[in-house]
Parts: structure tokens; sequence; C-alpha cells
């Protein structure tokens, strides 16, 4: 199994949300992060004035899925979240041991 981290635009959650859900991936882990890429954030101009934005906010999306799915999952996420623009977002492949449901204490494994 691998762990499928990806961190976004906001305004772009929704779409990725439902793009998601379009393809039957439906648990996913949805955080409120802050960062920046290689941009090093936005320049504005604000009351006649420059100012500069170096850390920005960004949605973190951890999605569990079987080594299977993977490549299916990172071109829906990458179509999902695509503007063109800089700070689309990134995403990370992490390897998972097991998975340990609570409730029940099932235990998956790839």
């Amino acid at each position: 199994m691998k762990m499928i981290t990806a961190v976004i635009k906001p305004e772009r959650f929704e779409f990725v949300k439902k793009t998601l859900e379009d393809k039957g991936y439906i648990s996913m882990t949805v955080s409120d992060v802050k960062g920046r890429g290689k941009q090093k954030g936005i320049s504005l101009d604000y009351r006649g004035g420059r100012i500069n934005i170096d850390i920005l906010p960004k949605i973190k999306l951890e999605i569990v899925i079987h080594d299977r799915d993977v490549e299916d999952l990172i071109a829906t996420l990458k179509s999902g979240a695509w503007t063109g623009s800089f700070g689309d977002g990134m995403l990370f492949s992490q390897p998972v041991e097991r998975a340990i449901r609570i409730r029940t204490g099932e235990v998956e494994t790839e």
C-alpha cells in the first residue's frame, strides 16, 4: 500500500474532491496547511505599495491506497488540481506497511 499526499490550492479542493469521488476514491484525510514552493510566495500590490506573502494557504490530502491503484489516483489528482500556474501543488508517495481499523481491529496489508 501507499500513502499519496497531495498539497493543492484551496480553490481547487472541491473540484479535486468531486473528481476523486467520481473515480471511486472516497476515503481521505484533509488538512488546512500553509507553505511555499520554489516560487517563494507571491507579490501583491496593496494600497499603493508592494507586499510579499511568502507563506500561502494550501490544502493537504492524504489517501492510503493499494499499489495497483497508485498511478490512476496520481493521474486523477494531477488532472483535478492542475491550473497551469505557479503553486498548483505537489504529490508525494510513501510506502505504508499496514492499516489497522480501530473499530474492528482489521489489519490490511497489500
